[in-house]
């Protein structure tokens, strides 16, 4: 009962944040490197977002078991598909922003936004062909017995490549997590002697302005990091008969806690959008001034048609 709840309030919060940036991002041009790589971060959130049914409806056991199979099968791979998506582009986010601290007045060239989209282009081809034969291996026929676990309607070659997949994105994730600590490590570096140089120059917003770009790393490590050290071993338990019955029990009620934190990215997300790019923040705000003024017209023409002459 509670899994589904939590991830019914996700679906509806998350599609109504992103649907919101994607209409933002649609009226600002891919100008750097950084904005590119915020657009494919939202286009992922939004089709992880679109799995959310299928796992609430399945969990939930409110329609046949039927659907499980479909889950296992095609929503489930997207779900881990879009989420290392994210990761790869957080990653890539934190490099850029990295970038920026210590060249702020550098400008993305049309080489390197150009190289952008094609490096983008190449992580989805990439992650792409690596899930795609998990639904492929998925081709045990599905009984209302073996749904239960995923695992037992993949091929023995299935369980292999899902085994191999699984230790690919461990460390894709592990690079990332490397990538960010460092750069981070730097930021804060090079964050402090510029605090350093500007305190006596009266300038205190310096620091503040600067601290947002810390809300990468926050959501990165609230989201991300407590599933990854639950999926090795969770992992093994469904791939190699190695943990007793209620060891795999309890690996999988970790395992779904720390996906459902995973989820969370797709909420959280449209935050690093607000706080670290200006075109985005000044697109929004100003299409919210333009919604209110529109609905104080109306409703002031409404008052003025309502009133007796």
């Amino acid at each position: 009962i509670l899994f589904p709840l939590l991830y019914t309030v996700i679906f509806f919060v998350g599609m109504i944040m992103n649907v919101l940036a994607m209409g933002v991002f649609f009226q600002i041009s891919s100008k750097s490197n950084f904005i590119i790589f915020l657009k494919n971060t939202v286009i992922s959130d939004i089709l992880m977002i679109l799995t959310f049914p299928f796992k609430i409806l399945s969990d939930a056991k409110l329609v046949s078991w039927e659907l499980r199979g479909f889950v296992c099968k095609v929503t489930q791979v997207v779900f881990y598909f879009t989420m290392y998506i994210s990761i790869i582009f957080l990653g890539l986010i934190t490099i850029d922003r990295y970038l920026k601290t210590v060249r702020p007045f550098r400008s993305s060239g049309t080489d390197n936004v150009l190289a952008a989209k094609i490096l983008s282009v190449l992580i989805w081809i990439f992650m792409f062909s690596l899930s795609f034969p998990n639904m492929i291996l998925t081709n045990k026929k599905p009984t209302r017995e073996n749904v239960k676990k995923c695992a037992d309607l993949k091929s023995d070659f299935g369980l292999i490549w899902h085994e191999i997949v699984n230790y690919i994105c461990q460390f894709i994730f592990w690079v990332n997590f490397a990538i960010i600590v460092v750069c981070y490590i730097l930021i804060t570096r090079e964050l402090y002697k510029s605090y350093q140089r500007t305190r006596q120059k009266g300038n205190p917003n310096r620091k503040t302005v600067n601290m947002k770009v810390f809300v990468i790393i926050g959501v990165f490590f609230i989201c991300f990091v407590p599933f990854h050290f639950a999926r090795i071993p969770y992992t093994l338990s469904q791939t190699r008969d190695v943990f007793v019955c209620s060891t795999q029990n309890t690996l999988f009620y970790i395992k779904e806690s720390t996906l459902w934190l995973t989820s969370l990215n797709a909420c959280l997300d449209p935050f690093i959008y607000f706080a670290l790019c200006k075109s985005f923040r000044k697109s929004l705000l100003n299409s919210l001034h333009k919604c209110a003024v529109q609905r104080r017209d109306q409703n002031t023409e409404t008052t003025d048609e309502e009133t007796p002459m």
